[in-house]
């Protein structure tokens, strides 16, 4: 697979919405499906929350920390007189997050399957993945010859197979709690092309697995955002709101503010539409204030 240009990244709809934005057109776009403001936040206190609904958002996503069930519904009683809800629970991935989750009122618990570290990697650019869809085990990594990664495809497969048991331990207690373990792409050098995530969400054939997807943490990957929504399409259950800019040659980059970076926030938010995704965008970010996040939102869900 060639690697992706600057320009192939983000002309493909970018002249589209820039062309609707200069008429005018996307503030009057016909989306049907709704999307809600949340924020991460770490404890949720009393006065975080009151914040958080000042700014306009309608809800937040908590860290599970050392929180019981009997803490956590206590909470949301608090919170919902404030008008604040707990749509996910970060870091609920064991049979006491999905309690805590429940008592929290939260629909989803944020999950990391899997990870690979300390042995060779090709480039973020590099990757054209194969595998076998009766296992997800990759067969190659790079075209042509894939010895020296051949750790990393080992370490890989075993960690495919990890996440692929500890999810279906899982499964029973999220059906039992009515909530869902979202499996989130993260910065580990796992499933990094959204084939191999799509397959590793579905292989559960359940509907108390499906993907959270951060849109800006596998951007430096090239395969955008829109494209990782699409492939998705009905498994897709929770959105994190990240933004990442590459650099001029396409190699890296760093993470900035929403609308700050190569996101093309309007062919997101197309793609979430073209998916019927009715659900939150939250907020993983800081260093501005609420009131500034929440206005990014507002674009976004907008199509701007």
């Amino acid at each position: 697979m060639k690697p992706l240009k600057r320009r192939e990244f983000l002309i493909g709809s970018a002249a589209a919405g820039a062309g609707l934005l200069a008429a005018g057109q996307l503030n009057a776009a016909p989306f049907k499906t709704k999307l809600y403001k949340a924020m991460c936040i770490g404890e949720p206190k009393e006065d975080t929350l009151k914040a958080l609904k000042d700014a306009g958002f309608d809800g937040a996503e908590p860290r599970v920390g050392n929180v019981t069930p009997d803490q956590a519904a206590a909470i949301r009683e608090r919170a919902e007189k404030i008008g604040i809800r707990f749509q996910s629970l970060m870091g609920g991935g064991s049979p006491n997050g999905l309690r805590v989750a429940a008592a929290y009122g939260a629909a989803a618990v944020l999950h990391v399957p899997g990870g690979v570290r300390n042995v060779p990697l090709p480039e973020p650019w590099e990757f054209d993945i194969e595998f076998d869809e009766t296992n997800g085990h990759l067969t190659r990594v790079v075209p042509g010859d894939n010895a020296k990664y051949q750790e990393y495809i080992d370490a890989h497969n075993r960690s495919m197979d990890s996440a692929r048991e500890n999810v279906k331990r899982l499964i029973p207690i999220a059906e039992e709690t009515k909530v869902v373990i979202a499996l989130e792409n993260v910065w580990n050098n796992f499933c990094v092309k959204p084939s191999i995530f799509k397959w590793l969400v579905a292989s559960f054939q359940s509907p108390w697995v499906k993907a959270y997807f951060d849109v800006g943490n596998h951007v430096k990957y090239l395969t955008p955002p829109e494209v990782w929504i699409r492939e998705f399409g009905p498994l897709l259950g929770q959105v994190h709101i990240k933004d990442f800019k590459l650099n001029p040659d396409n190699h890296g980059g760093r993470f900035v503010h929403p609308r700050d970076g190569s996101v093309n926030w309007p062919a997101v938010r197309q793609a979430f539409e073209d998916v019927n995704y009715n659900g939150w965008l939250t907020i993983e970010d800081g260093g501005l204030p609420l009131a500034e996040f929440n206005r990014r939102l507002d674009l976004i869900i907008a199509g701007q």
